[in-house]
């Protein structure tokens, strides 16, 4: 694989990508892979394990997820290095299972996979997702909600070094409901990509979390929700930690059709530098074709407010872990809106990792 193949950063949707990164990633030499237990998470239920991208059928419980080939056009540029070999859910009509975990390993290299979710009407799942190691990881889904169809994603990113680089492209039917979260809070470099599509009345789509980056790393999200339908409804919240010369970069947009009226499309983008040579870049786009919609965005990049920093640290509270609890607390909304508690309670301890690390 060459620079040559990859996306280049004169398109403004890639300017802020890190391609050398996923370069250096996808070359790298493969070693052992990482331990197992450390990245799993105490659920019930069905649990997927890949290495390097290869299903390991031994350590997996697949439950009602299938393992095979799946195949799809996509016109996004990574999506041309994915094998045909993936994974697949796909729930009957009012069908509900337990949360399905899904651990990518990673020892190096460059890995691709494919994954598909189909809901049927009514019919309500979780997945978590979990990428530790190192190597590029580059991973596409197809994501399909009918009627009333309700799915949660939940996925961290805690590579220890390497490239995550993930595209899901969403539809969401009549009344149905997606809500994600993203957690990027390991050494390695990120983009998260995705295109999601409102497409029934009365839809409900959702979609952020936070980037955490230090040393000279760097991690972006690129996000867009097309609204096509009436009365729809739509949250991105995203934040950005910045440490040291690393880079955070967040875009976020929403288009309104002609048509879709009623729309509620809602943004916050924030961000917050840990120093100065630390760089959050944040872009929110609005593009409005309907009269008839509410419609926002918020876009905000600063410090710690030295007050709060002041008081605490009267109280007694030392400087470092002062720091610590004003940046948890500004981190914290966006990964509060996960449902479920033990995944929540471990992407905040991923985030307080990172804190003890980076402060």
């Amino acid at each position: 694989m060459s620079t040559l193949e990859l996306p280049s950063p004169k398109l403004e949707r890639w300017r802020w990508a890190d391609l050398p990164a996923l370069q250096r990633a996808a070359e790298s030499p493969r070693g052992p892979a990482p331990d197992l237990d450390a990245a799993l998470l105490p659920l019930e239920g069905p649990r997927l394990v890949f290495v390097d991208g290869v299903f390991d059928a031994e350590r997996s419980a697949p439950g009602p997820v299938t393992v095979g080939r799946r195949a799809w056009t996509s016109e996004h540029p990574l999506a041309r290095f994915g094998q045909l070999e993936g994974w697949a859910l796909d729930l009957g009509q009012e069908a509900v299972t337990d949360p399905i975990q899904i651990v990518h390993l990673g020892s190096g290299g460059d890995n691709h996979l494919r994954g598909f979710i189909a809901l049927a009407a009514d019919a309500a799942a979780s997945v978590v997702e979990t990428f530790v190691g190192s190597g590029w990881a580059n991973r596409q889904t197809r994501i399909e909600l009918a009627r009333g169809a309700r799915l949660m994603r939940s996925v961290r990113l805690i590579q220890a070094d390497g490239f995550v680089s993930i595209r899901d492209e969403v539809d969401v039917g009549q009344a149905a409901s997606y809500a994600a979260t993203f957690l990027g809070a390991g050494g390695m470099g990120s983009r998260i990509d995705g295109e999601l599509v409102v497409s029934g009345t009365d839809a409900y789509a959702e979609m952020g979390g936070a980037l955490l980056t230090r040393g000279d790393q760097r991690q972006e999200c690129a996000v867009t929700v097309r609204h096509a339908a009436e009365r729809g409804t739509s949250h991105q919240t995203w934040r950005a930690v910045a440490a040291d010369r690393s880079a955070a970069s967040l875009a976020a947009r929403v288009d309104v059709a002609r048509g879709a009226q009623k729309t509620d499309g809602e943004q916050s983008l924030r961000g917050i530098l840990l120093q100065r040579t630390a760089t959050v870049n944040l872009k929110p786009e609005l593009e409005i074709f309907a009269d008839d919609v509410k419609c926002a965005h918020g876009a905000t990049v600063g410090e710690l407010d030295n007050r709060a920093l002041f008081y605490l640290q009267s109280r007694g509270v030392p400087r470092p872990r002062a720091k610590a609890l004003l940046t948890r607390a500004f981190v914290a909304d966006s990964l509060d809106r996960i449902g479920q508690k033990t995944v929540r309670e471990a992407f905040v301890a991923d985030a307080d990792r990172w804190l003890e690390a980076a402060l």
